[in-house]
């Protein structure tokens, strides 16, 4: 998929946000699940119980799904009739599919030159949206036709075929009809085979409105009156290559579209809302570069005649992948050029770059089963940065990777409740939750390990290998390993089965010694554990490619080794006393490092006189604040660390430290010293604000600004009071139509006046919100609007966030910026949870949007007993897709808990002595 929401947005002054925003989500015979093998010790973490599941029969498989469907727009009812050419393996007088929310009104099979045998029963299992169709005498091997007719409803539950609002440009509002199938909701629209392996060809039709725009994966044949009815007109589409059934989508609405050709011969169309065709523009032009530029990548062509990328009101994940008609949220596919800003730029880049690999890596080949999605999420969540850099240099997207997922997935996998890259899934339930960081994340971020350790000209030949080995089929990861292995005569599984089999990372502890010119380093590899070293009977190994530079010259790789075994000693010749030696240059290696004391004093001046590269100067940061969280160094270390960055130019090294330094100040918004946090956070953010000003200036890039929303909106949330009273200047000029607030502004502003505003700011902003035409904005002043301090105001804030001015999907932002800005706040959004929890909950039927809300709302907290509460509230209200992260909350609850409690009485005498006059 699928983007998931939320995922990289820099949002550096609201918290980091928690959960990737794609949504994304085979010849093998399906067969039981492979029960979990048990595990024990550091990897098995908590596992949720499994429910019981086993996966379709093989005795009748579909060849080939002839489909309609006519939904109502006025009833949110669809009709649908089915003819699947299927094939029967062995006799039998029963048909099991998957079915839910639909009604079988008649079933009936027709052999290949026989008599029409019609069902004499439909049994329903709901529990596991199955029906088995009964038949009064058996089917005979061979081919045969399975017709259905049925109904189901156009939910409003953003998953299945689903209903989305819009209004007219005359104020009327009026629904489109969508689907969001993956990954287990094809079943909600019609009656199929709804396994990844299970492929098929689709010819679609759908019968609608003369004056709505109707759209499939394939391009349209044939449009004509509908003899029924004068206002109807049935449109039918070509037929599809072999697919899965998570990939089918069809969109019936009021849009309009641009248009162009990629130089590969492919008709690209944006499709979005009456009268904003401008704003598909930008995603058109991504869109028409990357396509040719996956085509030489992968040494494939795109194989569809067309491919359409449409913005959808109300839609739940970021965008979907589906072959040939991609979905979107309006705010990762529109570009406003005058009221966009750069950040939202770079979240649409990256997402059309996301779903557009997956039309080969998991639209051509697709995992086997659930259990392989990291394989499709994790690349795509990789290649879709190749794909930015290739289009916009100028973004320095690498860099902005290491903050956006790899430190994020290394800050999940350190915890006892993650799980491994692979995971046994088996009911629908249990594929929910595996769309989380460390499909995303860490599988992008493994994968860039994997592609650094093998060199792009091999990986690229293992990719080619792979793809047409197993074109129109299914693949595990063991599949790719076999093909990246050949091509680069590495032992990729071996490396490799390390990283996905078990959970977790090591950290590499580095020592070093001088002898004449050699510096002699002994590495040893831990399990890293967010509480501390693991120092268990059984720790795991991993093979760990390692690479090591020297402040010679720290751009270039020295050497490279593979740490195959708990601990090794390396021999570097010709590195003089005075040379420093950092390992892991360009953080690529997913792990962290513990330098001896010594090692890591030579390492601070690079990162004052920046002779470290960027990356790295933000690798070491958080490294060290991430040791100090799980007690193995005090965090007044970070602080004097984070001091030797006031030289720093670079925005996502300032974008990471801004987020770490978000964690302590939440962490000690705890404590009575809260003040002295915002007053170190203005001391550190002064400098690097005065030099970038509130204005661009001429030459200025992307980076510039992305850099001065950041900084202005960390100082202005701190209190520093010039930038408030810049800020509430700028602000009042913008709301009496003086002078409007350039997009990259407004954020940081908004949040100023908020914070420190009062009702008048409220309802000033709320009014903002209900003036905006465009969704970005709207939900810009969603995510600041729980930056407001008062408690009554905090609660009007929430009450907002499930009225009707806010989208479904966009409620769990304005709860989680409650949560995220103030102790208040955090208390107030558990209990409006707790309050709310049925209409909530029922709102998002356990899809990943509640695991989200969850950990947005809680994760903050730092008092044990907190814990106990979260956990005991979530037993009483069971959510099956999110026990994880209920138990991954209580965890980080503990953990903070831990962290005031062992550091915070230095972290005061240090923020009180650095002010201290000397003596």
């Amino acid at each position: 998929m699928l983007v998931l929401l939320g995922r990289r947005v820099p949002l550096s002054f609201v918290h980091r946000l928690t959960t990737p925003l794609y949504i994304h989500t085979v010849e093998r015979s399906p067969e039981l699940l492979p029960a979990p093998t048990p595990v024990s010790g550091p990897n098995r973490g908590t596992m949720p119980e499994r429910r019981p599941f086993v996966r379709l029969p093989t005795d009748v498989y579909p060849v080939n799904y002839g489909l309609c469907l006519k939904p109502d727009l006025i009833d949110f009812t669809f009709e649908g009739k089915l003819e699947a050419l299927v094939e029967v393996t062995q006799a039998t007088n029963q048909i099991v599919m998957n079915c839910a929310d639909i009604d079988i009104i008649t079933a009936s099979f027709v052999p290949e030159g026989g008599e029409e045998i019609n069902a004499t029963g439909f049994n329903y299992q709901n529990e596991d949206e199955k029906v088995t169709l009964s038949f009064p005498s058996a089917l005979q091997k061979g081919s045969g036709a399975l017709k259905i007719d049925f109904v189901g409803e156009l939910n409003d539950k953003m998953k299945g075929f689903y209903r989305s609002k819009y209004t007219t440009s005359a104020g009327e509002i009026r629904y489109a009809a969508v689907t969001q199938f993956e990954a287990t909701d094809a079943r909600r629209a019609f009656p199929c085979w709804d396994e990844p392996a299970i492929k098929a060809t689709f010819d679609i039709a759908l019968i609608v409105p003369k004056d709505r725009v109707a759209l499939s994966n394939m391009n349209v044949i044939d449009r004509k009156p509908y003899p029924e009815d004068e206002n109807l007109v049935e449109v039918k589409f070509a037929t599809t290559p072999i697919m899965s059934t998570y990939l089918v989508a069809f969109v019936i609405g009021e849009y309009d579209y641009v248009e162009s050709q990629s130089s590969d011969g492919i008709t690209v169309r944006v499709y979005t809302p009456v009268g904003k065709a401008e704003q598909g523009k930008f995603a058109l032009e991504v869109a028409t570069k990357t396509l040719p530029f996956y085509k030489d990548y992968f040494s494939v062509p795109y194989p569809l005649p067309k491919i359409d990328l449409i913005a959808i009101a109300d839609f739940a994940a970021g965008a979907m992948e589906n072959w040939g008609l991609v979905t979107y949220r309006e705010t990762a596919l529109l570009i406003d050029p005058k009221n966009s800003c750069s950040s939202s730029r770079q979240w649409v880049a990256l997402v059309v770059g996301h779903e557009l690999a997956h039309q080969w890596f998991g639209n051509l080949v697709t995992m086997e089963w659930w259990t392989h999605l990291w394989l499709n999420e994790g690349f795509a969540s990789w290649i879709e940065y190749l794909c930015v850099d290739h289009c916009f240099p100028e973004y320095d997207i690498w860099t902005q990777f290491v903050s956006a997922d790899y430190t994020r997935a290394l800050d999940l996998d350190a915890l006892d409740s993650s799980h491994p890259i692979e995971v046994n899934v088996g009911h629908p339930s249990e594929v929910d939750e595996i769309f989380d960081a460390i499909s995303y994340s860490k599988g992008a971020s493994v994968i860039r390990m994997l592609h650094n350790y093998i060199g792009d000209e091999d990986f690229r030949k293992g990719m080619n290998a792979y793809l047409l080995k197993f074109q129109h089929k299914n693949a595990s990861t063991e599949d790719l390993w076999d093909c990246l292995e050949q091509a680069s005569g590495k032992p990729i599984a071996a490396v490799m089965g390390s990283w996905t089999k078990q959970m977790g990372f090591p950290i590499i502890v580095v020592d070093q010694e001088q002898q004449g010119d050699d510096r002699i380093l002994k590495l040893c590899q831990k399990k890293f554990c967010a509480s501390g070293p693991h120092n268990g009977e059984d720790c795991p190994n991993w093979m760990v490619p390692i690479s090591i530079c020297t402040g010679e010259d720290p751009k270039c790789t020295k050497l490279k080794v593979l740490l195959d075994r708990p601990e090794t000693t390396i021999t570097l010749s010709g590195v003089s006393p005075d040379q420093w030696v950092k390992i892991n240059p360009g953080t690529v290696g997913f792990y962290r490092i513990q330098y001896s004391s010594s090692m890591l004093e030579s390492l601070l001046p690079g990162v004052r006189d920046l002779s470290l590269q960027p990356v790295d100067r933000l690798g070491l940061q958080n490294d060290l604040f991430s040791l100090s969280r799980a007690g193995m160094i005090s965090t007044v270390e970070v602080l004097k660390l984070m001091e030797a960055f006031v030289n720093e130019p670079n925005y996502t090294v300032w974008s990471d430290l801004s987020c770490n330094l978000g964690v302590l100040s939440s962490l000690l918004s705890h404590t009575d010293f809260h003040e002295e946090i915002q007053e170190f956070i203005r001391d550190l953010f002064t400098p690097i604000g005065l030099e970038l000003a509130w204005d661009s200036k001429p030459g200025e890039g992307h980076l510039d600004a992305l850099l001065r929303g950041l900084v202005l909106g960390k100082l202005g949330k701190a209190g520093h009071k010039p930038t408030l009273e810049e800020a509430r200047r700028r602000f009042r000029d913008h709301v009496d139509g003086k002078q409007v607030l350039p997009a990259d502004l407004r954020s940081p502003v908004y949040l100023t006046v908020l914070k420190h505003g009062d009702s008048a700011t409220l309802d000033t902003m709320l009014k903002l919100h209900k003036l905006a035409d465009m969704q970005e904005e709207k939900n810009r002043i969603e995510r600041v609007l729980g930056a407001i301090s008062a408690p009554d105001l905090i609660q009007k804030v929430l009450n907002f966030a499930l009225s009707e001015e806010v989208r479904p999907q966009d409620t769990v932002s304005v709860i989680g910026g409650v949560a995220g800005s103030s102790k208040q706040g955090r208390k107030a959004a558990w209990k409006f949870v707790k309050d709310n929890w049925e209409e909530l909950y029922n709102r998002y039927q356990g899809g990943f949007l509640i695991s989200r809300l969850i950990k947005l709302t809680v994760d903050g907290f730092a008092i044990d007993k907190m814990a106990a509460e979260v956990k005991s509230f979530f037993e009483s209200h069971p959510a099956p897709a999110a026990e994880r992260t209920v138990q991954q909350c209580c965890e980080n609850i503990l953990l903070n808990a831990a962290w005031l409690k062992r550091d915070a009485d230095d972290i005061h005498q240090y923020l009180l002595q650095r002010k201290a006059p000397p003596v």
